[in-house]
């Protein structure tokens, strides 16, 4: 049986968890400019149609 450095495993331990916790933040938050202009873009556009199509009676 193989000695484990201990430190190694530690360190290896802990890339592994930032690494994961990367990974999620990059699903959450990870979006391009392009794409957040886009979506920005298109909720303007539908809530200007949906601004045209109000009925008011007044």
């Amino acid at each position: 049986m193989k000695p484990v450095n201990l430190n190694h495993a530690r360190k290896e331990k802990e890339r592994a968890a930032k690494k994961a916790r990367a990974d999620a933040n990059a699903v959450k938050f990870g979006r391009t400019k392009a794409q957040r202009l886009l979506d920005t873009a298109q909720s303007d556009q539908a809530r200007a149609r949906l601004d045209q199509l109000k009925f008011e009676d007044e």
